[in-house]
């Protein structure tokens, strides 16, 4: 079983109004294609944790390792480097380009790393969108897609990289109950099948019950961390 994630005894502070300690000790391990759920209440810390394993948040103390690389202290730059390979976003709201296809929306992150030629960059979102059943809306403007086919284009993004995480805040947070589901599916179906690691936060309990594991957060703490199913190694 390899872990592609570990946080420890993370701390993270806000210091305006006033000084009010966020994440109090933090420590847990993620397997390569755990599908896992951080819940709790609105103010309990876990988006703010979120920020912090997704490198967007540099000022806590304690240490954070992804793919057996130690991202505490490096620089910005670094950093961007890093998400952009080894770490997809998928957010509530889709954060597509209205005025692109769907396709350039996908290509974008692969165009960033510099690693691939256009043609490369095409081919991969190419492929990534017809994983998502989405690949006959390529060349339409992501404006004119409905809601979940957005959210399905964006996942399509977060995955051109092949990145060793996906990273969700609210994932289907902005769907109806028909898209959720959808969405969800897709999701199980990444990690179940195609050992893609998937972290995502959420306030859907149907959601985290159906995930492989629940941490979940209350005043800036783990109070519990259930693994419902193990991964095969």
């Amino acid at each position: 079983m390899s872990v592609v994630l570990q946080a420890k005894n993370l701390n993270k502070y806000f210091y305006e109004p006033e000084k009010f300690h966020v994440l109090r000790n933090v420590s847990f391990e993620i397997n390569k294609g755990q599908f896992v759920s951080i819940v709790g209440k609105s103010g309990c810390g876990k988006s703010t944790l979120l920020y912090l394993l997704s490198t967007m948040d540099t000022n806590y103390e304690g240490e954070i390792e992804i793919n057996q690389t130690l991202l505490t202290g490096k620089s910005q730059n670094e950093l961007a480097k890093f998400r952009n390979q080894h770490i997809g976003f998928v957010f509530q709201f889709h954060f597509l380009l209205p005025e692109f296809t769907a396709l350039k929306n996908v290509m974008i992150p692969a165009e960033k790393t510099g690693l691939y030629s256009k043609s490369e960059c095409e081919d991969r979102a190419y492929e990534k969108l017809k994983w998502l059943d989405m690949d006959k809306f390529a060349t339409k403007l992501s404006s004119k897609l409905s809601g979940g086919q957005q959210q399905r284009v964006a996942i399509a993004r977060a995955l051109v990289n092949d990145p060793t995480i996906i990273m969700g805040d609210e994932p289907t947070g902005n769907l109806d109950s028909a898209n959720t589901q959808i969405v969800f599916d897709i999701l199980n179906d990444l990690s179940h099948n195609k050992g893609q690691t998937i972290i995502a936060v959420t306030h859907d309990p149907e959601f985290a019950a159906n995930t492989d594991r629940i941490i979940e957060m209350k005043d800036g703490e783990i109070v519990n961390n259930t693994i419902k199913h193990e991964v095969a190694s």
